[in-house]
């Protein structure tokens, strides 16, 4: 096995940077591998039209380090979202649209409660080549929580890309094998990115020696047989499925609180994750076409030109990473080693 990886500079096509004196850690965070990053909208108040998109944009740019980074921006989908919110979208930095149905994770309060009221907003979006991202996940009480992504796909997603067949779909942050075969059975318009907590672990990581808040993400992990497909979509090297983190940083006291909150920070470690996986899948030539190629394909922007270099050598991931002036966020992984090292 080669010592040296180098593939084209990846991008992160799912991830929350959390907004104002959180901004220099989160954008660093993942500005110093990828390119371009979409930059998730459920803020509070969340991002529901371009100006407030573009305000984001600049905040996100001002707190950056690093020449050349790209936020992608999203506007979050309500009720109350018109085609009039999405007019001049096209060609402003805003590439997308967001489903979050309403309560289905953090900052989703604003989200949709009836997805079919929103056709004529997807059409708006499908005439203007926008995409559209989708949490998919129903929220019904009576709906065991493991299985609500299938749930989702059977009474809403199967509509939306059958009515839509020309509108851009990515399923976001997929977890089961149920999401893996509906990807790869739908048309060139449907994709999906997979995070590294979804292909390293399972729901018994969310139990091992105790609970652990910091496995804990929305979708909740599932079962091996979900995990176990998940990997071999990234394996087989399908180019439906592409790398999108959904890292989510909370403060340290929060994630361990009664309750917790759902969501893995990976961005300070996340190329590395990824290159730590296709490693122990024995796929690491599938690697640059899952983090550096297929998203771009699937936005339509072109591959970045620059490239990165990992070396493989043992580390430890660190037990916290500044938060803010006076917090810490503990990343996924924390304490643990991984084999693969960014240059």
């Amino acid at each position: 096995m080669a010592d040296q990886l180098t593939i084209l500079k990846p991008d992160d096509w799912h991830l929350h940077f959390r907004d104002g004196v959180l901004l220099s850690d989160t954008v660093n965070a993942t500005a110093r591998c990828f390119q371009r990053a979409i930059a998730m909208p459920n803020l509070v108040p969340p991002i529901t039209n371009v100006k407030m998109a573009l305000d984001y944009r600049d905040r996100i740019l001002d707190s950056c380090e690093f020449n050349g980074f790209e936020p992608l921006m999203v506007i979050y989908l309500t009720d109350k979202t018109s085609a009039e919110d999405l007019k001049n979208a096209k060609g402003s930095g805003v590439v997308a649209g967001k489903l979050y149905p309403a309560g289905a994770t953090t900052n989703s309060s604003s989200g949709v409660t009836d997805i079919e009221n929103l056709y004529p907003v997807f059409e708006e979006l499908e005439k203007n080549d926008l995409l559209l991202l989708v949490h998919g996940e129903v929220t019904d009480s009576e709906v065991d929580v493991f299985d609500r992504e299938k749930v989702f796909i059977d009474q809403y997603l199967s509509k939306i890309t059958k009515n839509f067949p020309s509108l851009r779909v990515v399923f976001e942050h997929i977890t089961t094998k149920d999401s893996v075969e509906f990807v790869e059975s739908g048309n060139e318009n449907i994709a999906a990115t997979i995070t590294p907590q979804h292909l390293l672990f399972n729901r018994n990581d969310l139990f091992v020696g105790g609970i652990r808040p910091h496995n804990y993400c929305l979708p909740v992990l599932k079962r091996n047989v979900h995990q176990k497909a998940l990997q071999r979509s990234v394996k087989l090297g399908n180019k439906k499925f592409f790398l999108g983190t959904d890292s989510a940083p909370h403060e340290k006291s929060k994630k361990e609180s009664h309750c917790g909150c759902a969501g893995c920070y990976s961005a300070p470690i996340a190329i590395e994750l990824y290159a730590h996986i296709f490693d122990q899948l024995d796929a690491l030539d599938k690697l640059e076409g899952f983090a550096s190629q297929f998203g771009p394909d699937f936005y339509r922007l072109p591959r970045n030109q620059k490239t990165i270099t990992l070396v493989k050598e043992t580390w430890t991931v660190p037990n916290h990473f500044k938060f803010g002036p006076d917090h810490k966020v503990v990343p996924l992984m924390a304490g643990q080693e991984l084999n693969w090292k960014l240059i």
